[in-house]
């Protein structure tokens, strides 16, 4: 028969385990939201209206701390804080995405998480010009009054692969 003592320490060690799996959930949640704001920019291939880029690009944003990073690389730059990250993703390169996050490595450490997440991403500029994005993101995360939020965002590209035939053609 365990003793108290005992029972309280696999309580604790079960409540550690409890909370970091639910964390991972939530991440996992804050990324989904994450790409479904960032590709809700475009509406069967082009911008949506500027009043709507900005109020999607405003709950983008809060999705971040309020000196969150977002970092998209030497292509797309670097925002630090809220309104810098609303004025950058305000104004895409792009006039079509679809963010896919696979293959989520995410480390939990109480209020503190990292993780990395493997991106493919069909993406069109404006120039017409359609491309395979694949590539990877490195987020640093902080929970702050029990939600979870970017501390920082990092895109790294592999490759941008031509799409001969382009993307626009489902559009039409």
């Amino acid at each position: 028969m365990p003793t108290i003592e005992e029972l309280a320490e696999e309580l604790t060690r079960l409540r550690t385990r409890v909370e970091a799996s639910e964390s991972t959930l939530q991440i996992h949640a804050l990324k989904a939201r994450y790409a479904d704001l960032v590709d809700r920019r475009f509406s069967k291939g082009n911008l949506v209206d500027q009043d709507a880029l900005t109020r999607i690009a405003e709950e983008i944003a809060d999705l971040f701390t309020p000196d969150g990073v977002w970092d998209g690389g030497p292509g797309l730059g670097v925002a630090t804080g809220r309104a810098a990250i609303i004025d950058r993703l305000a104004r895409p390169t792009l006039t079509f995405s679809r963010h896919l996050f696979l293959k989520p490595m995410i480390e939990v450490q109480g209020d503190h998480a990292t993780a990395t997440w493997d991106l493919i991403c069909p993406c069109r500029r404006q120039d017409g010009a359609s491309f395979w994005m694949c590539g990877s993101e490195t987020d640093r995360y902080i929970r702050v009054d029990g939600s979870w939020l970017h501390e920082t965002m990092t895109l790294t590209t592999f490759f941008m692969a031509p799409v001969v035939d382009g993307f626009g053609r489902l559009f039409s």
